[in-house]
């Protein structure tokens, strides 16, 4: 029930207003999203970096309602690779499509997109196509499937969730085409016959999309820190003989800091994403919705700041 109200503010643009102006709302966002500006996240990438932690760098927002706003993404996208070339950074970006203007036009969301790949690929960098809500996952993939990937082959790479009932067919069809595949268990509220409304379900499929994702995938991003099933990562490609190099885990950004570190010490690679801008209010929900104890975090916050002003 909780979690089903915080996806529903997410998608509420009227609070954002007020919940950006809030200074203790800032402050916890501070733990999730590397600040607003891409010379904050570059170097926060920096600091990853320095722990021997890669970063991809994802400029907050989607579902623009102008070409202005379209246009102005992809050159914020730009400016980001750029940055990112200049000061060595291992990292590389993960954008929306709606962010690129998908919903007003396709082929204006096309070119957008192209630019930032070409831009990146001439810097041996790489993109990955951020999956949104269950709505956008066709248009997604066939967009993937018959533009990007063709024209820029391992230069860029798409996201699948488990939580949606068709990622198991979808994980075939990326294997086939050898795409770059990060997989995650998805975030956003959807209708139970699209997406399994247990977790557990949601679980269950993430390890059978993993595991083939590790067999048969090309270089796969194991999103997750359920620790679990990262234990479980480690014991099938061990068992496989599949070597560390073959794959990486990715965490988000403010979360389990001592699991990135645990993971290098290990042996294996681990990437960060790196959220910033200033639309970090839907993003700060759905972590939220995520887990609970972020809650009786933010909770504790107000109730310390409450005291300190009394």
């Amino acid at each position: 029930m909780i979690r089903a109200g915080l996806l529903w503010l997410s998608e509420q643009p009227r609070i954002f207003g007020f919940v950006r102006s809030n200074g203790l709302a800032r402050r916890f966002a501070s733990r999730f999203v590397a600040g607003e500006t891409v010379a904050d996240a570059v170097g926060a990438s920096q600091r990853l970096n320095a722990a021997g932690v890669s970063a991809s760098l994802d400029l907050l927002g989607e579902a623009v309602q102008s070409r202005a706003e379209a246009r102005a993404a992809r050159d914020t996208y730009l400016e980001t690779l750029e940055r990112i070339r200049a000061v060595g950074a291992e990292a590389n970006v993960s954008l929306k499509l709606t962010q690129m203007g998908l919903d007003i036009d396709e082929a204006l969301c096309l070119a957008n997109v192209r630019a930032i790949i070409a831009k990146a690929r001439s810097f041996e960098s790489f993109v990955r196509i951020d999956m949104e809500q269950s709505t956008y996952v066709d248009r997604t993939l066939r967009l993937f499937t018959q533009a990007f990937h063709p024209e820029f082959g391992d230069a860029v790479g798409v996201v699948l969730q488990s939580y949606l009932r068709r990622t198991e067919r979808d994980v075939e069809d990326m294997i086939a085409l050898g795409a770059r595949v990060r997989l995650c268990k998805g975030a956003y509220k959807e209708p139970a016959d699209v997406a399994f409304p247990a977790k557990r379900d949601v679980d269950r499929s993430y390890v059978r999309c993993m595991d083939r994702l590790l067999e048969g995938g090309n270089y796969p991003g194991i999103a997750t820190h359920d620790v679990k099933i990262i234990a479980h990562a480690k014991e099938f490609t061990r068992q496989k003989g599949i070597p560390p190099g073959r794959f990486e885990f990715q965490l988000l950004y403010g979360v389990r800091r001592d699991l990135q570190h645990r993971l290098r010490r290990e042996g294996y690679n681990a990437r960060v994403y790196v959220p910033f801008g200033d639309h970090w209010y839907p993003y700060l929900l759905r972590r939220l919705a995520e887990r609970p104890a972020n809650i009786a975090f933010l909770l504790g916050s107000m109730v310390k700041e409450s005291l300190r002003r009394s």
